[in-house]
């Protein structure tokens, strides 16, 4: 039987609308659940409008449900548990197959919207920060701070005791930010008067070169994404000179403890889910030239509903 799920079409101005597919067929160690929300990256929609992924794809990296079906090798949740989920493609859709390696149960009183904001972003800002090194007393500096990877970002380097510099495009996108944590914010990265320990870069382009000069001997940068598109052209010498490291950034598997770890904290409240842009997944075009846009503070997060 078909199910709905958001599919690429090149030819709607999105490249995502509602169609029909076949339903998921898990392996031993999948589980199949009911996906109630999912949310959207900014690496996915350039994806649909690429052209790479083909039409009647179903993309979706995160999504948080219910699980109905089991894992066949006895491994993961039981059904009737709630979960959120990570996968490479398939959480835009009513039901999506999960290896049980890539969820985590949602805990009593965590909303699966905001369960659903966290696997791509938020396990991203923790794996950035624990590559860059210890952070305690140190001064890191997170580059596109109002967005979803930017958000947890600044929130968890202020937890691990850092001092936290929270860079964004305007004065507006910054509003919120000390609330969350960061002991300062800039627009842009020229604002800065000393040099930083550890940079998360969501930016690419010539705010990483900037970013990267900004960094104090032995500094790290991590560049987890390029949303500016455009490319990075290091004057000569400025990588001569002491030490200093810019390191490439995958999120990479397993992150099922990861997710657990971000849920407890959420379920604590010590870590914050803002959604900026919440409504059903027949608004996509709305969601994704709003994310694309930088008119969504965090994370855009649809629900996963029966249309028409």
């Amino acid at each position: 039987m078909p199910m709905r799920a958001l599919i690429v079409d090149p030819d709607v101005p999105s490249a995502l609308r509602l169609g029909e597919v076949p339903e998921p067929e898990p392996g031993p160690g999948q589980v199949v659940i009911d996906v109630a929300c999912t949310s959207l990256n900014w690496g996915e929609l350039n994806l649909a409008r690429s052209g790479d992924a083909p039409p009647g794809t179903v993309l979706g990296w995160d999504a948080a449900g219910v699980v109905t079906q089991g894992a066949a090798d006895g491994t993961g949740p039981a059904v009737g548990t709630r979960v959120v989920t990570r996968g490479p493609d398939g959480g835009w859709a009513e039901r999506r197959a999960a290896d049980v390696s890539e969820l985590a149960a949602v805990p009593d009183g965590v909303d699966l919207a905001d369960a659903a904001a966290l696997p791509v972003a938020g396990v991203t800002a923790l794996r950035a920060l624990r590559a860059a090194g210890p952070i305690l007393g140190r001064r890191v500096l997170v580059t596109s701070a109002a967005g979803g990877v930017g958000r947890f970002a600044v929130q968890l380097a202020s937890l691990g005791g850092a001092y936290v510099i929270a860079s964004v495009g305007s004065p507006e996108r910054g509003m919120g930010l000390i609330e969350l944590g960061a002991d300062d914010v800039v627009v842009g990265v020229e604002e800065l008067e000393d040099p930083v320990d550890v940079v998360v870069d969501n930016v690419g382009g010539r705010q990483l070169v900037d970013a990267f000069a900004a960094l104090a001997p032995g500094g790290n940068l991590q560049s987890v994404g390029w949303t500016s598109g455009e490319p990075a052209v290091f004057p000569p010498y400025s990588t001569v000179g002491p030490a200093r490291t810019l390191t490439s950034f995958t999120l990479g598997p397993a992150i099922a403890d990861d997710l657990a770890t971000l849920l407890d904290l959420v379920a604590d409240g010590l870590l914050k889910v803002e959604i900026g842009w919440r409504g059903p997944w027949d608004r996509v075009a709305d969601a994704a030239e709003t994310l694309l846009a930088r008119r969504v503070g965090g994370k855009a997060v649809l629900d996963v509903t029966t249309v028409g």
